[in-house]
């Protein structure tokens, strides 16, 4: 679900879910009320416990395109995310919650699947190295089923036979961690786009005896090239295509994610605290910091 290079999962949090208004019987979430409307978001983004680890987990592939050329399939990908929430309190808005959470997406060689370490650019002739995204914190804003005037907040989603479906279009456009003071006047904004599409059991979602529930997710980013690549501002750029899912727990994940996890990140295990107030990482500040390193240290190498 990191750029954010792969933004996967910490995108969603921040995104506004809207789903439509309807009736719930009594042993039901009521999703015309303000609780309802929080209780549906947490059973989707983490839990309605508190402090209850979750994991999401996605597949799929990454393409290049540049004008004049077939399109190229460069890697398949391999993510996760593990999060948690916790209840939080506003006089205006009443309760609310706030998810924290940290992700890894690795790109694997798309004809083996093994996880690449370097990376052969057929465009520059370079062989780089492969920087996998790490990306912690990817927290949310605190999340109320109250706007700042104390309107209860509207949910909005489709349903065909007995499935819930939502999709959200995630515009992003900030300045670049790698670029410097002047891009409004000569360029380098990070510019991209990430659509998600949630689906799952309707029954499952509004039971109100469920702590969570399980969706399936759809991913897909447009992009700029990815920084490791090098490409030096050539014409072209990304777009990324995968499906995922929340799992039941951690050793869910695929065995190739959990040997990374052992081997490289293993703080990735559990989410952040509930009261991390760490900046965002993004595949841009990561990045930045691993130049930087290279900077200070050039016989070493930096990431995975």
């Amino acid at each position: 679900m990191m750029t954010t290079q792969s933004k996967f999962l910490g995108s969603i949090a921040l995104a506004v879910l809207l789903f439509a208004p309807m009736q719930a019987p009594a042993d039901t979430i009521d999703t015309e009320t303000a609780e309802g409307y929080v209780q549906v978001n947490r059973k989707i983004q983490c839990s309605l416990e508190d402090a209850k680890p979750v994991v999401y987990t996605w597949s799929g592939r990454a393409y290049a395109r540049v004008p004049g050329e077939r399109d190229r399939h460069l890697f398949n990908l391999l993510g996760m995310n593990i999060r948690q929430c916790g209840a939080i309190e506003d006089p205006d808005r009443g309760e609310g919650y706030r998810l924290v959470s940290r992700e890894i997406m690795l790109y694997l060689d798309p004809k083996t699947n093994e996880v690449m370490r370097q990376w052969d650019n057929p465009w520059s002739g370079e062989t780089v190295e492969v920087i996998h995204v790490a990306n912690d914190p990817v927290n949310g804003r605190p999340s109320f089923g109250r706007d700042q005037d104390g309107n209860t907040m509207p949910l909005r989603m489709d349903e065909i036979n007995g499935t819930w479906l939502m999709n959200i279009e995630v515009p992003l456009f900030y300045t670049n961690a790698l670029g410097g003071d002047y891009q409004k006047y000569v360029g380098g904004t990070y510019h991209a786009t990430e659509i998600f599409d949630f689906n799952g059991d309707m029954a499952e979602l509004l039971d109100a005896s469920l702590p969570e529930a399980y969706p399936i997710v759809s991913w897909v980013r447009l992009s700029q090239w990815l920084p490791w690549m090098e490409m030096n501002g050539r014409a072209g750029m990304m777009y990324f295509n995968a499906m995922g899912k929340k799992l039941e727990s951690f050793d869910q994940l695929a065995d190739t994610m959990k040997a990374e996890i052992a081997a490289h990140y293993p703080e990735y295990v559990a989410p952040p605290r509930l009261d991390d107030q760490r900046r965002n990482e993004t595949s841009w500040t990561y990045m930045k910091k691993i130049i930087d390193g290279r900077k200070e240290k050039p016989e070493t190498t930096q990431g995975h």
